[in-house]
């Protein structure tokens, strides 16, 4: 039998390919940012608020939907602090490592999607997931190897990406969950508040405001490219596509990043980390298979 939605899975697919092409800019951003990464993560949330309202508010008035409908829904307070630890780790990761090392394994998200499946609904994962999953690590200790003689930084910055994908996998299930119940404009708003909140007391210490109007712009860059429209075609897609199609498809956020990096950055890996890069890819594909 087809789903309900199988004529909406093209443009879904379309949206997720942009908003993971979108979201890997935030990488780009987060290094040339004149604030501190927590602080550059909570402007990233507050300078995106109004244009989500707009969004959020347009949509009610199609759907017909009250904008207190989600106020007791768990769910969505869990959503917004899954993404909060999300950024608050990957942008200190995008400080002290590569950005294109940060996002590979900030993507390693769909193996802990399968570990926190396993764990909280016992679902036992097929002999298939954790060959994968001893894949993964292999790949991840080849990209971070060249660093295990160099300043203690670089290595830190690898395993705050690798928190990242434990925070982003959570969110991912909880948004793919709740995707079908609100609308994206209105689900985006609410998580962006959540985070936005929670990150505000995290950057005390930090440089707050940027020095120049250049400054300015990148962060409005960040909220509007990566927040708005990269998360929110991201949780857009959720809503529609299956969890395999989803994950697979967002393998093209590393890949856009390490274009981005090399391109505005001139960041390169060298031939033991692309190998790793390749193996962790290849591991993720072979996971999400073992899964469906």
């Amino acid at each position: 039998m087809r789903r309900h939605f199988d004529h909406h899975e093209p443009l879904a697919l379309a949206a997720l390919f942009a908003g993971a092409c979108a979201v890997a800019s935030s990488g780009i951003f987060v290094r040339l940012s004149q604030t501190g990464p927590t602080a550059t993560g909570f402007w990233r949330g507050a300078l995106a608020l109004p244009l989500l309202a707009v969004w959020a508010w347009a949509e009610s008035r199609h759907r017909g939907s009250r904008w207190y409908a989600w106020i007791g829904d768990a769910r969505i307070f869990w959503a917004g602090v899954f993404f909060t630890g999300d950024l608050a780790f990957w942008h200190w990761s995008l400080v002290l490592t590569s950005v294109t090392a940060a996002t590979l394994e900030a993507n390693l998200a769909p193996l802990f999607v399968a570990l926190i499946t396993w764990i909280v609904w016992r679902e036992r994962p097929k002999p298939r997931f954790l060959a994968a999953l001893a894949i993964a690590f292999l790949g991840v200790l080849l990209i971070v190897s060249p660093k295990l003689d160099q300043a203690r930084g670089a290595l830190t910055g690898d395993l705050l990406g690798l928190a990242t994908a434990a925070f982003y996998g959570a969110y991912m299930i909880v948004v793919a969950r709740l995707a079908t119940t609100y609308g994206t404009g209105a689900l985006m708003l609410r998580t962006t508040l959540i985070f936005t909140g929670l990150l505000a007391p995290l950057m005390i210490g930090q440089k707050i405001l940027p020095d120049t109007l250049h400054g300015w712009v990148l962060l409005v860059a960040l909220a509007v490219i990566a927040q708005v429209v990269g998360q929110g075609l991201i949780a857009y897609a959720l809503s529609r596509l299956p969890a395999t199609f989803s994950s697979l498809a967002l393998l093209v956020q590393p890949l856009a990043a390490a274009v981005y990096a090399a391109a505005l950055l001139g960041e390169r890996l060298n031939g033991v980390q692309i190998a790793g890069g390749v193996i962790v890819l290849g591991a993720i594909v072979l996971a999400q298979r073992a899964r469906s």
